[in-house]
């Protein structure tokens, strides 16, 4: 059985709705691909916007593509610090009850009432590997990370799907405390 597995870390960015890209860059307005990142049909923008907060502003937020049902903007607890806002700890997508706040584009500026999250750390898994760990779809594991500043990461969620590639991806602060870069190896110890 596999154990091992690459992780990644996340730096802040935002998920746009299509309604909030066309608000933000003009009406008809399509994101324009930087490039690709790790997972299959998901890539980082050349768009950045300013997002203000009750406190503070962050300035040049990179988006990442494709749209979303829901606009999602992914922090850190610092950056929450930042803005002036108490953003949980939340898996993607889990938008209710997050707190919201002002996003400034280029063309336009739009109000959001929820989206920010610290994502939850997590799991990528491609079906096969999914068979090959032993694990399931939503199931909650546990991820020992090696080295001079070693550590257990607890709670992991694991996101199965046929098109996902095989990365952990943990937010940018647990990724410097526990000394990782992109591309270390992390053990799955369940």
């Amino acid at each position: 059985m596999k154990t091992q597995l690459p992780i990644a870390l996340s730096n802040k960015h935002i998920h746009l709705s299509k309604e909030h890209v066309e608000i933000l860059f003009g009406k008809g307005y399509e994101l324009t691909k930087m490039k690709d990142l790790s997972q299959p049909g998901q890539y980082a923008c050349e768009e950045k916007v300013d997002v203000v907060g009750p406190k503070g502003t962050l300035k040049n937020v990179r988006v990442l593509g494709p749209v979303r049902k829901e606009t999602q903007l992914e922090i850190s607890l610092s950056d929450g610090f930042k803005l002036g806002v108490k953003a949980d700890i939340k898996d993607s997508g889990d938008l209710e009850g997050s707190p919201g706040a002002k996003i400034v584009g280029p063309k336009g500026e739009v109000t959001i009432d929820k989206g920010i999250i610290v994502a939850a750390r997590h799991i990528h898994m491609h079906t096969d590997d999914a068979k090959d760990f032993g694990v399931e779809d939503k199931q909650r594991v546990n991820i020992k990370v090696g080295g001079t500043r070693g550590l257990v990461f607890n709670n992991v969620l694991v996101r199965v799907h046929p098109t996902y590639a095989l990365e952990m991806h943990v937010d940018i602060e647990e990724g410097n405390a526990a000394g990782v870069k992109n591309g270390d190896l992390v053990e799955l110890i369940k």
